[in-house]
């Protein structure tokens, strides 16, 4: 079992059968595969088949050994691009396509590969069937359409993310690995996120009188959006407001609140979502600054608004071990304030990506490297 993925083994007997030839039939337009006892879903792997649950407690039945990946989650896609299993993806979504400046830049092929959705939860099951994955990684965030699209092209379709929790980014790293046969890779990666938090961790100690800062993390475009779940935070030594409430999008970890909501709880410090270019951010500092519903919070009158830089479509592995360095040097700027923000970066993308400057060039286009500095006074 990888941590937060629980795995099945089957037996000989169990898989026997399994692999015989998919039969497809049109329904209104759509292709379906009947239901019919004996027409079971193929792969084109020969490994034995195991039996995963994912993200939406589903089980799912995948070979162990995977050749050819379909990734429709972004972040499952950046840990097979850190894997080093790039070349192993036959499709892209929209997304990755159009909204993910790393994927450009640590994996150029991805503008070669067929688009196989063109837009949230848009699907083509025909490009699915031509393309032949072995295995689908899906976004959980609809409910049914991982049912979906495995009942309309009898490819496995698992639903993965990590939910805001390092030990399911670092469950999928390890699944991702063995599906792959890039354990050693997988365990180095996960072994350097875990040392890297250490540090962190390390850094906080002694802090005798010092409480942690609680805040308030706006994403999603709104600043009513909240996830209920930040470990980042948490990782950094703040204490996540939100966290008391339930989640308003089940497959998420996303909550809606009014703004009496947000004044009752009064933050130290607000965070905005800011892993966006400048013209993409639809919430903004001088917004919330400005905003004359919220001139009585805390965070407001001492400007303790900053931008963070949150989910990209869930995380990027190095990107999330930046934030919490990030994060640690604006909540603790006397224990963290000599960081080298931008050298620690680009270590951390190298270490994953093996980009040289990555994290600079993506700071560019993000426009970040104003905030990120600001961090350190």
């Amino acid at each position: 079992m990888f941590l937060g993925i629980k795995i099945t083994r089957l037996n000989s007997g169990q898989t026997a059968g399994r692999r015989r030839g998919l039969v497809l039939v049109m329904l209104g337009g759509l292709l379906a595969v009947p239901e019919a006892a004996g027409l079971q879903r193929t792969t084109n792997s020969s490994a034995p088949l195991q039996v995963i649950e994912d993200s939406l407690m589903r089980r799912v039945e995948v070979p162990s050994r995977t050749r050819r990946i379909l990734s429709l989650q972004p972040e499952m896609t950046r840990i097979l691009i850190a894997l080093g299993a790039g070349e192993r993806l036959v499709g892209s979504e929209y997304y990755v396509r159009r909204h993910d400046p790393l994927i450009r830049i640590a994996f150029p092929g991805e503008a070669r590969l067929p688009l196989v959705s063109a837009g949230p939860f848009s699907v083509n099951a025909e490009m699915i069937l031509r393309l032949d994955p072995d295995i689908i990684f899906m976004p959980p965030e609809d409910l049914s359409l991982s049912d979906s699209v495995q009942e309309k092209t009898g490819k496995p379709a698992a639903a993965f993310s990590s939910m805001g929790r390092f030990e399911k980014l670092i469950g999928e790293i390890e699944l991702a690995g063995a599906l792959t046969g890039s354990e050693k890779r997988a365990a180095e990666l996960v072994s350097f996120f875990k040392q890297t938090l250490e540090r962190v961790s390390d850094g906080m100690d002694g802090a005798d009188g010092w409480s942690r800062p609680r805040v308030y993390l706006s994403m999603w475009g709104a600043v009513n959006r909240t996830p209920v779940f930040y470990e980042p935070l948490i990782a950094a030594g703040g204490l996540n407001v939100s966290d008391e409430l339930r989640v308003s999008l089940q497959g998420s970890v996303q909550a809606v609140i009014n703004i009496e909501k947000l004044l009752e709880w009064n933050p130290d410090i607000i965070l905005l979502h800011g892993n966006f270019p400048r013209r993409e951010r639809s919430v903004t500092v001088e917004d919330v600054l400005s905003d004359s519903r919220l001139r009585s919070l805390d965070a407001v009158r001492e400007r303790r608004v900053h931008y963070t830089f949150g989910f990209s479509n869930w995380w990027d592995p190095a990107g999330v071990l930046v934030e919490v360095l990030y994060l640690a040097r604006l909540f603790r700027p006397e224990r963290f304030s000599g960081m080298d923000l931008e050298a620690e970066g680009n270590a951390i993308f190298k270490k994953f990506y093996g980009l040289e400057n990555g994290f600079t060039v993506l700071s560019g286009i993000l426009g970040c490297h104003e905030w990120a500095e600001r961090s350190k006074r």
